[in-house]
């Protein structure tokens, strides 16, 4: 809109221009001694115009040829800015592609061309971070050096630096390195929020809780940290501290904590098992029994379990409440059998630990009632239970029984000779003279009442001769071979006869 206005502007001038001069068509006479120049007035004018456009268009040639050096180092500039933009976005998205080899070509190539100190400390950390997911550590640690000394006293750039170095030092597992570099910036100003969540990962692989409580409360407060995560942490780290600060430290502690922290089943736990190693069992009542009026928790309920046999009545009356509002828990069924034992009313723990048991069929169970039968005297019974809780635990094989392991063949082992076996043997007092020498134990029985026999070998060809052993023999030969070694003469070891000379 703004040009055509101009160009009717224009136009308009120019016909009233022409008018006037049409109108006017005087001479404009120029004396200059010994000349005289005569011209027409509109000639004049169209001179004057010309002169002034060739003026004007030679002072601007003259000012663009002398701005030149300048124009070409900023097109320079221009073109070195817009090469390592896009070297950074095409190593950035072989980053995000997880092209780590590509990623890093392309910063070393930003950090070969560059001359900003803020490109070469942004392409020698993203060398860093490529380096790092390919763990190269040693390369990674001289791109982080680069960065360092270009970020100069450029106090934005230092931030960057350390926040970058700090959590690939946590993904390395060196918390002592990232909390010296993160701690500078939590003690500058806590708006750090990332920096703070590092803080956070650096302490907890250092274990200090306490600072873990006090900087999981920090970031749950500005809402950066999902509520779930932040109760685990609190969780973890208030039962910690209450385990480490003992009696002593409890009631600082447990001041500390709100009511939602302390009904969480490990801080329950670790607050009860203080109050009882005291001897205050009631005040341990009173903890777990918050802590299970919130959540039922099997471990909880366990703890509750473990009481005096004076504090049972009280604890199993409790329990019968919650009983009525939970009927087929099977964890809140045990603890009561539990507490039944504990008080010696054998009936109605047999009756919990039962109703628990249908439920779920649970090694401890198994254990509670065969120590309940093994006190009544029910022998079988305790017995059937205790094999059927070391079963559900999965400790012990399951063995056959009977089976026995095949004696070795040793027909083809030059180094023995057979020897003739009579069908009757004298028995003799002392087995170790009147055994033969590498004598095969397909040969022998052994007895339990008496010493070892030679036994008659059975009728038909040597080839298909039958390992006989003794019925009655549950010891050894259940689980060892007592045939020779092949390839091992037993009358030099130890315990085995030895031949004379």
């Amino acid at each position: 809109m703004r040009t055509w206005f101009w160009t009717i502007v224009v136009f308009a001038a120019a016909v009233a221009l022409a008018l006037v001069l049409r109108e006017h068509s005087g001479n404009v006479v120029i004396v200059a001694q010994p000349w005289r120049v005569e011209l027409s007035l509109t000639l004049t004018v169209l001179l004057l115009v010309a002169s002034f456009a060739i003026l004007h268009f030679l002072l601007r040639l003259f000012s663009w040829i002398g701005e030149r050096p300048e124009r070409l180092r900023s097109w320079r500039s221009r073109r070195s800015v817009r090469r390592d933009q896009e070297a950074l976005e095409s190593g950035w998205i072989n980053v995000l592609e997880g092209r780590y080899v590509n990623a890093d070509k392309d910063f070393t190539r930003v950090l070969t061309r560059t001359r900003s100190d803020k490109r070469k400390v942004l392409a020698s950390l993203a060398s860093a971070n490529a380096n790092h997911h390919l763990g190269e550590y040693g390369q990674r640690d001289q791109a982080l050096a680069v960065a360092q000394q270009a970020a100069g006293d450029d106090v934005r750039l230092r931030e960057a630096w350390a926040i970058v170095a700090a959590e690939m030092y946590l993904d390395q597992n060196r918390p002592q390195d990232a909390l010296a570099l993160l701690q500078p910036l939590q003690d500058a100003s806590s708006r750090y929020l990332h920096a703070t969540r590092l803080l956070l990962r650096a302490h907890r692989q250092l274990r200090n809780h306490d600072r873990v409580y006090d900087l999981t409360r920090l970031l749950l407060r500005r809402g950066v940290i999902e509520k779930s995560e932040a109760m685990q942490l609190i969780e973890m780290s208030a039962a910690a501290r209450l385990h480490s600060a003992g009696a002593a430290g409890f009631k600082a502690i447990w001041g500390d904590l709100r009511s939602e922290e302390r009904s969480m089943p490990d801080i329950a736990l670790a607050a009860a098992g203080i109050q009882a190693a005291e001897g205050n069992h009631d005040e341990a009542s009173r903890i777990l029994e918050a802590a299970i009026g919130v959540q039922p928790d099997p471990r909880l309920l366990s703890a509750y379990s473990q009481c005096p046999p004076q504090h049972v009545s009280r604890r199993l009356a409790k329990a019968e409440e919650w009983l009525k509002r939970h009927p087929d828990n099977a964890a809140l069924l045990a603890a009561m059998g539990n507490l039944c034992l504990t008080g010696q009313l054998w009936g109605p723990g047999e009756l919990y630990l039962k109703r628990s048991m249908a439920l779920r069929n649970d090694m401890r169970i198994h254990a509670l009632l065969g120590n309940l039968y093994d006190r009544l005297g029910r022998r079988d019974e305790a017995m059937r239970h205790w094999r059927l809780a070391a079963g559900v635990a999965g400790v012990l094989p399951v063995l056959p029984r009977a089976r026995h392991l095949p004696a070795a063949d040793m027909r083809g082992d030059p180094t023995l000779i057979d020897v003739e076996i009579p069908a009757e043997a004298p028995a003799s007092t002392d087995h170790h003279d009147d055994m033969p020498p590498a004598a095969s134990a397909a040969d022998y029985v052994i007895e339990e009442d008496g010493p070892a026999t030679p036994a008659a070998p059975p009728q038909g060809d040597a080839a298909s001769k039958e390992v006989k052993f003794a019925s009655d023999n549950t010891g050894l030969d259940e689980f060892f071979d007592s045939a020779p070694i092949p390839g091992v003469d037993v009358t030099q070891t130890s315990d085995g006869p030895r031949r004379e000379n």
